[in-house]
């Protein structure tokens, strides 16, 4: 089974390929083509661009479901296929700090049905949590807040089938350093975030071989002229992603715009942080365990204001960096696609336009609208 789309502009790692054929065969990407047989089926996109399907690696919830709420008929289905109309194709369930019981039981269950999502592909699990500090707690429960635990992160890989490719800490909790270490040398992602560490225990924390900023500038300690902290660590130290939702109310845009000068766009994740809200209209909803109030585009606390994840959509994100001027439609598409792959090694199996990959792929007017999400080469999902 062969096809072709037909485009005026294919985003590629390497740049913008104007007009050709991408050939889609047997559901994998195939070579960019000049020209096709005259008999071959071709699906027309002219005037549009394909870009490859967005990457979402930190994602609460979405139309309804919380991954915490351990439904996993509602992750599977309901959220999955719900991402596709945001231009995602592969996410990273992620979870909130719970406790130990709470956590082995949702891992359990998206260890043994993960591939079973109906809609956009789980690619990993991600740990937001428990290993965090009060100070910066944010949405999350500081009940549950502790050390890390080679012992409790043993169980919770078991249970996911090693699955659990991501985990966020505080860097100055007790024993981060050996349990960075260990985590990193058997390939897991460790992110740092929900934190009051100084510079020196991030970098710490980085040389043990952490490499990813959980949702720059919030939950962290800031930066001052004496105390460079933990936006400072996540601004000097090389080699490191960072998280970034570009909503217009966790960052402004001019401090996404300095992180952006700092950092370089090739070490800048997009990602949303949304939760259960997303995709449904306001009113009040759950965050884990505390009520939430959505309106005027953002999710808040109840009891303190504070912003409790987003309900930003991917697309927007992607959309909201061009328009405020901080990067062009094709670093956009990387920021939002490729990068937040590398940032989880799962590039090689998605984020890119790439032959023998997945055909999971966007189709974008010229303003970066969402037209089409495609999965596997077939149309899911029409704007």
């Amino acid at each position: 089974m062969v096809k072709y789309i037909k485009a005026d502009q294919f985003f590629y790692p390497q740049g913008i390929r104007q007009g050709g054929y991408l050939e889609i065969r047997e559901g994998k990407f195939g070579p960019l083509l000049t020209e096709v047989p005259a008999d071959a089926d071709v699906i027309d996109y002219s005037g549009y661009a394909i870009a490859p399907g967005l990457v979402d690696t930190h994602i609460h919830g979405f139309a309804g479901v919380d991954v915490m709420d351990n439904n996993i008929e509602g992750t599977l289905h309901t959220m999955s296929e719900g991402l596709l109309s945001t231009g995602v194709t592969s996410f990273l369930p992620t979870t909130l700090t719970s406790s130990y019981e709470k956590l082995l039981a949702v891992t359990e269950n998206i260890g043994a049905r993960y591939q079973e999502a109906s809609g956009a592909k789980i690619r990993g699990l991600y740990f937001e949590g428990p290993y965090f500090t009060e100070k910066y707690k944010g949405a999350q429960n500081p009940n549950y807040m502790k050390d890390p635990s080679m012992e409790e992160f043993r169980a919770w890989q078991k249970a996911a089938k090693g699955l659990l490719n991501k985990i966020a800490l505080a860097p100055e909790r007790a024993g981060v350093e050996d349990f960075v270490r260990q985590l990193t040398s058997e390939g897991v992602t460790v992110a740092l975030g929900h934190s009051n560490a100084t510079f020196d225990e991030a970098k710490t924390a980085v040389e043990a071989g952490a490499s990813v900023w959980v949702h720059a500038y919030n939950g962290m300690r800031g930066l001052s002229h004496r105390e460079l902290g933990m936006v400072g660590a996540m601004y000097e130290l090389p080699h490191t992603y960072a998280e970034l939702i570009c909503d217009g109310h966790h960052v402004h845009p001019g401090a996404c715009d300095i992180l952006i000068k700092q950092k370089g766009h090739e070490q800048i994740a997009l990602i949303t942080d949304c939760m259960t809200a997303g995709g449904r209209p306001d009113g009040d909803y759950m965050l884990g365990e505390f009520p939430v109030i959505v309106e005027n585009g953002t999710a808040r606390l109840k009891s303190t204001g504070n912003l409790a994840g987003s309900i930003l959509q991917l697309k927007d994100g992607l959309k909201n960096v061009v328009n405020w001027g901080l990067a062009s439609p094709h670093q956009a598409v990387m920021m939002a696609s490729l990068i937040p792959a590398k940032s989880v090694k799962i590039d090689d199996v998605c984020g890119q336009i790439k032959p023998g990959y997945d055909a999971d792929f966007i189709v974008l007017d010229k303003d970066l609208d969402l037209v089409a999400t495609y999965l596997n080469g077939e149309k899911r999902y029409q704007a």
